[in-house]
């Protein structure tokens, strides 16, 4: 992610320390469909960035996931606020990467514990599917 600017949590549309976990796409999806269906899951699911190139999605996360997260096929990096801005509209990077879910419309981050177990049921749904074949 680039930075937009130094954003301070006092400033309007200033994003707090955030993570970003990417992980590839088809996964991603399928990892949002499986939090949205499980409305009992603590807080849902948050914000959600995709690339221009559509090869990634980006879920935000809170602040210190990065230093713990160890799944293999994503990552998280930390952001410390840089480049994620909430409430202008404004897409938080250059180029073609946007919203898919924009803060706006759904809670504040997902949380890890959420996301983590999301992503390997939506792995082992994926490669069941590719086995099909």
């Amino acid at each position: 992610m680039e930075s937009t600017g130094t954003n301070t949590a006092s400033e309007p549309g200033a994003a707090p320390d955030l993570d970003l976990v990417t992980v590839p796409t088809r996964q991603g999806l399928e990892a949002v469909d499986i939090i949205r269906r499980a409305a009992s899951q603590a807080g849902g699911v948050g914000p959600v960035l995709h690339d221009g190139s559509g090869d990634t999605l980006g879920f935000l996360v809170p602040s210190g996931t990065a230093d713990a997260w160890d799944l293999p096929g994503s990552a998280c990096t930390q952001t410390n606020g840089r480049g994620v801005r909430f409430g202008d509209g404004a897409s938080p990077t250059a180029g073609a990467t946007g919203w898919l879910l924009p803060p706006e419309a759904v809670g504040p981050v997902t949380d890890p514990d959420v996301l983590r177990a999301a992503l390997g049921e939506a792995a082992r749904l994926i490669e069941a599917a590719d086995n099909c074949r």
